[in-house]
């Protein structure tokens, strides 16, 4: 049933697939990536036989044939237990550096058991192709010279898989998976009431409609610290921090959305502050409280952050399959509030910033249009977590000083953009900020940021450099395994703890806050008594004290 060659290329992927990469694996997670590894090397195999057959060059046949298996199964067998026994070792080298506990010792029989399930359902699903494509390609011999069935056989049989994956297992899974996330933003949760305070979304006076701002939207119209929290942390009055929301449920059009959330915004009097951040949420609508309290602490409540809901499903999801939904509804936003906030006397108008985490990151950046601003720009933008496709990170990265590392790169002079980590912090530069300050915040275990299509053939550039202190050192690159163990390590990115992988630490959105926005008054002593009040507990957000 099995072919000798192809399994051994399998048992070969395998063996790689237990190396490290950015994100620690568990026994379940690792198990899925050997058998996917396995799949991968087999159906490659498979089909570099088959042209070799094509081709009609000669093959071993019989006992010569089973005795060069043997040879090679050999080295082959020995490197796949060598990297077996050192599975755990190497993802202990991820987890030390991440404050995590070592894997369990008694999971080396279970992840192969998982590997094992998963590649015989792979290999389930391949046969199952290839008879498709038997059974057209001998219909149509029948009627066509057989070279042409061949072809046509295998263009129908590709064009059948793409239709049934893309309309039936794809889009059943995204209409599954859109219905749970719909569920968990609670729409007309009764037990949550609308706000009585006027100056709040949703409230009575409000345009905003309170059932359809969705749990997240609601928690971060509610949440934050309030205007005595702030002032008993400054010793200085201030001021309610105004947070203005609109979930995607309020209009299907992200052009009206936006014409909601400015008109809000001139009832509550935004404009008067003296910052008005315009952010942009997370796949699922999520505002993380680890950024957002800790800016409203260091402004002493002077400001206003708003921000529109353009999609429930988790950003990876929304990546794929609504790339334009959070473009669209960045650009919209910020045309209109961008007009309106020009148009405003400049001794009157806030500082307007632009601030977006993961998928945010990447839908405001598409936001941030230097043509439109050239004469006057916003006071800064900062952009945590950035994924891999944003057309604006990877320009300014392909800018950077010839030496400069790939995961912390310099521009220039870092007048205008920079770039910090949880152990380099923003201000590293001799050099002062320009008028326009751009941060990226980013670590170098983050797969979101770091993942690289090309790296299915070769090392992405960050792989030939050193590693970041939160990348393990026996991380090595390997053709097609490393390019499934990124895209692996970016569906559990969100499981390395807070400030590894993409879970990005109070304490770095703090350093990162001050150093774009330059709160009034601010001192280091500032910054510490903030960071002990600020992602600690296990909070994300900062305690009000």
């Amino acid at each position: 049933m099995f072919s000798a060659l192809p399994l051994l290329a399998g048992l070969l992927l395998v063996a790689a697939s237990l190396t490290p990469s950015l994100i620690p694996r568990d026994w379940l997670t690792q198990g899925v990536l050997a058998g996917a590894s396995m799949a991968a090397g087999y159906a490659m195999m498979q089909f570099l036989l088959a042209v070799w057959r094509t081709l009609e060059i000669p093959v071993l046949r019989g006992r010569a044939a089973r005795a060069a298996h043997a040879v090679l199964a050999v080295p082959v067998l020995a490197l796949l237990l060598r990297c077996v026994f050192l599975a755990d070792e190497w993802q202990n080298s991820i987890r030390a550096r991440m404050g995590m506990p070592d894997v369990e010792v008694a999971s080396t029989t279970k992840m192969l058991a998982t590997g094992l399930a998963v590649f015989l359902l792979l290999f389930l699903i391949g046969k199952a192709v290839q008879a498709l494509f038997d059974l057209l390609r001998l219909r149509l011999a029948r009627y066509i010279p057989v070279r042409s069935a061949n072809v046509l056989g295998l263009l129908l049989a590709g064009l059948i898989v793409v239709f049934l994956t893309r309309d039936g297992v794809v889009n059943g899974a995204m209409r599954l998976a859109d219905s749970s996330y719909v569920a968990a933003q609670h729409l007309t949760d009764p037990s949550a009431p609308p706000p009585e305070q006027d100056w709040r979304p949703g409230s009575a006076g409000s345009d905003i409609s309170w059932d359809l701002m969705g749990k997240p939207g609601r928690d971060f119209v509610l949440g934050g610290p309030d205007a005595d929290a702030i002032a008993r942390f400054t010793g200085r009055p201030a001021k309610q921090p105004l947070r203005i929301y609109v979930g995607l449920a309020q209009d299907k059009d992200p052009q009206a959305r936006a014409r909601v959330a400015l008109s809000e915004m001139l009832r509550v009097g935004a404009f008067d502050r003296k910052v008005l951040v315009l952010a942009s949420p997370t796949g699922t609508g999520w505002m993380d409280p680890a950024s957002y309290d800790a800016l409203e602490y260091m402004q002493g409540g002077d400001l206003a952050t708003v921000a529109i809901q353009y999609s429930y499903l988790q950003s990876p999801l929304a990546l794929i399959f609504e790339t334009d939904a959070g473009l669209a509804q960045t650009e919209a936003l910020m045309r209109l509030v961008y007009d309106h906030w020009r148009s405003l006397p400049a001794d009157r108008r806030p500082r307007l910033y632009l601030h977006g985490i993961s998928l945010g990151a990447w839908s405001s950046m598409h936001s941030f249009n230097p043509f439109q601003m050239m004469n006057e720009p916003v006071s800064g933008a900062f952009w945590v977590g950035p994924p891999f496709p944003s057309t604006l990170w990877r320009q300014a990265n392909a800018a950077r000083q010839p030496g400069s590392p790939f995961i912390l790169p310099r521009i220039d002079e870092g007048e205008v953009i920079r770039y910090a980590s949880q152990f380099a912090a923003p201000d590293r530069s001799d050099k002062p900020w320009g008028r326009l300050r751009i941060l990226f915040l980013q670590y170098g275990s983050d797969p979101i940021v770091f993942y690289d299509a090309a790296s299915l053939w070769r090392a992405p550039q960050w792989m030939r450099e050193p590693p970041a202190p939160d990348v393990s050192p026996r991380l090595r690159f390997t053709p097609v395994v490393t390019q499934l163990q990124l895209a692996v390590d970016m569906l559990v990115a969100t499981s390395a703890p807070p400030g590894f992988g993409h879970i990005y630490h109070a304490h770095d959105y703090i350093d990162g806050w001050v150093s774009v926005t330059v709160p009034q008054g601010w001192t280091a002593e500032d910054t510490r008594r903030l960071k002990a009040i600020c992602g600690t507990n296990g909070r994300m957000g900062c305690e009000n004290r």
